[in-house]
């Protein structure tokens, strides 16, 4: 909390005085739900109001009002009347408390009111935050596309020189692409090496994410089920794929193995069963589980049937020791939770479910949605694995890593993008073998903000913020924080960002930009994060 204190208070400052209106009227409309997040954050808030430093009085006031945009810095306006909606990741709260006044589903419909369409009545083609703040306080959307004219000479000129510069730092390897696009209008401003293919490591996910949205929707949920086999005492555990089932005690709003172990038990007890044996049906995927980078602290082995991503500590992300069998260690601790429910059952054995099985107890994830944004936050491995079969069973494909690649592949050669040199093997990225262009990058991005396709928006909303969450919590910490949204990709030797940032006209702009052969991780990061921040003062 000091480090986003010490980014967030210069703008707090300033946005006090200019957003107060537009705070009340917030208040107003979500007054029940910012009672609760003041409740729940008040006091780490309260640090965040302090008088600013001068040391960052250089910054200028459209980098606040253009991250606000697309990072909902906007938000952190409430926080000085200590009533601001903030969730732990800083963002997201509003939109869904305002979702929920309006009894809309997921996240991604934020609005359909005057204040959040366009001319012609369709929805705002911008990242949702700016569309919520602008209906929640009834100020214009900043994000616009370019004034007429201005495209061709920002393409021709002022992009050229102020990103070939940069690009050609000799820390980003022997290979360097990048585009930069226009959201609104879909003009590209700066390209090059627009369709040269090169390994993107994990802006691999946007383009699984795009897919997987595309193909379930975005309020599809993932459901694990408990089966009795008719005339039988025989239990069986059933994996459906959802890669954020827990057994941990807080749920944390995720799918949770011990509510689906105490339904069950009181099915059972219903039909006078006190005493089972216990199956766990991991058939939904096929092939090898094992990923070819091996026996990896990034990815547990691929299964249907996982809790907690198979971790062997507390952790949520990152990487860590998986268990040597996700499945059987879920149906483990299955079978404990039975136990305590006071249903006694045998040493779990896998078995398949059949067709007449009779469902005891179901679970199911959050909307597909928030597993996106789950997924682009942390740069989640499991997860980006797991949806790469799901929308291979979606598409009628073999739920494998052949089969999720090829089904990615075709829902993007579908939705009409550059699919030119594009290779997947993986949903992750973890593949060195995938291939992927900075032009299908931006594409991806652009296709996200389509006001026609809003179940594609939480591909932007899950995009890591520069400074606050994710796999960017402790980049941009020299005053770019907040203002660049963006999936980073690391692998040895390869370095890739690709996200959108609000420039000082308020445009938002797609941008990508892929290296290979770099030597130096930390200073390829910090080369490829100044040419991002650069884009701002476009």
């Amino acid at each position: 909390m000091r480090k986003i204190a010490g980014v967030v208070r210069p703008r707090l400052a300033r946005l006090a005085t200019a957003t107060k209106p537009q705070v009340a009227r917030l208040r107003r409309a979500v007054g029940p739900q910012l009672a609760r997040v003041t409740r729940a954050t008040g006091p780490r808030l309260a640090t965040l109001v302090r008088p600013p430093r001068p040391r960052f009085r250089t910054l200028r006031t459209w980098q606040y009002t253009a991250g606000a945009a697309t990072a909902g810095l906007a938000l952190a306006a409430g926080a000085v009347t200590a009533a601001g909606p903030w969730d732990a990741d800083g963002q997201r709260t509003a939109e869904r408390d305002r979702a929920a006044a309006l009894e809309r589903t997921g996240g991604t419909d934020h609005g359909s009111g005057a204040d959040s369409v366009t001319a012609e009545g369709r929805p705002s083609p911008a990242p949702s935050a700016g569309s919520v703040l602008a209906g929640l306080g009834g100020a214009t959307n900043t994000v616009k596309s370019a004034p007429a004219g201005k495209s061709a000479g920002i393409s021709g000129t002022a992009a050229r020189d102020l990103l070939g510069p940069l690009l050609d730092s000799s820390s980003l390897g022997s290979t360097r692409t990048a585009v930069v696009v226009d959201v609104a209008t879909g003009s590209r401003l700066y390209g090059s090496g627009a369709d040269t293919a090169l390994t993107p490591a994990s802006t691999t996910k946007i383009a699984t994410a795009v897919a997987a949205l595309s193909a379930l929707g975005a309020d599809h949920r993932i459901t694990t089920r408990v089966a009795l086999e008719p005339g039988t005492r025989e239990v069986v555990l059933v994996g459906g794929g959802d890669p954020t089932l827990t057994a941990r005690k807080d749920a944390a709003g995720w799918a949770s193995l011990r509510t689906l172990a105490t339904e069950t038990a009181k099915s059972l007890t219903a039909r006078g069963i006190k005493q089972i044996t216990l199956s766990y049906d991991t058939t939904l995927y096929s092939g090898s589980d094992q990923h070819p980078i091996g026996v990896n602290g990034n990815l547990a082995r691929v299964s249907p049937l996982t809790a907690d991503e198979g971790r062997t500590n507390d952790s949520v992300e990152g990487p860590v020791t998986r268990v040597s069998d996700p499945a059987a260690d879920a149906a483990r601790k299955f079978a404990g939770f039975l136990t305590d429910a006071g249903i006694k059952t045998s040493s779990p054995g896998t078995s398949k479910a059949s067709s007449r099985a009779d469902t005891l107890a179901t679970v199911s994830s959050p909307p597909l949605s928030s597993i996106v944004e789950r997924m682009l936050t942390n740069s989640d491995n499991d997860i980006a694995e797991a949806l790469a079969r799901q929308t291979a069973l979606a598409s009628g494909r073999p739920a494998s890593f052949d089969g999720g690649a090829a089904a990615i592949d075709a829902q993007l050669t579908k939705l009409g993008l550059p699919m030119t040199g594009a290779s997947f093997h993986d949903g992750s990225g973890l593949n060195r073998d995938d291939r992927l262009t900075a032009n299908l990058l931006t594409a991806l991005l652009v296709k996200a903000a389509d006001a026609d396709r809003p179940s594609l928006r939480a591909v932007l909303t899950g995009l890591p913020v520069a400074g606050f969450t994710g796999t960017l919590t402790s980049r941009y910490t020299d005053g770019a924080a907040g203002v660049v949204r963006a999936k980073t990709g690391t692998l040895t030797g390869v370095n890739t960002l690709a996200g959108t940032v609000v420039d000082k006209d308020g445009r938002l702009l797609a941008f990508a930009f892929l290296t290979s052969n770099t030597t130096n991780p930390a200073a390829a990061q910090a080369a490829l994060d100044k040419t991002a921040t650069a884009l701002a003062g476009l």
